[in-house]
């Protein structure tokens, strides 16, 4: 039997993959347009003429900033650090 890395050498991170959650999507009404935002996802907002619109923007703008989120934490991460899928509900 192989014995494990320490547990200092043991880097456990997300790996890239599609995700699947769920937020929290706040719609205003502005003139003539909806304008939304994720309070989870600091950043994540969105603009369009129809709530679908805001919608479908809105969720393009929560996958961009958490994959580029993920990019960037995984950068410099050790090319023999233990990768696997943690699952949330």
């Amino acid at each position: 039997m192989i014995s494990p890395p320490p547990p200092a050498a043991w880097i456990v991170y997300l790996e890239i993959s599609p995700m699947r959650n769920q937020f929290t999507a706040i719609y205003e009404r502005d003139g003539d347009w909806v304008i939304g935002y994720c309070p989870e996802v600091p950043g994540a907002n969105s603009q369009g003429q129809t709530v679908e619109e805001c919608r479908q923007n809105l969720a393009a703008a929560v996958e961009l900033i958490l994959r580029d989120r993920r990019e960037d934490a995984l950068r410099g991460v050790p090319d023999d650090a233990v990768t696997e899928t943690i699952f949330v509900e």
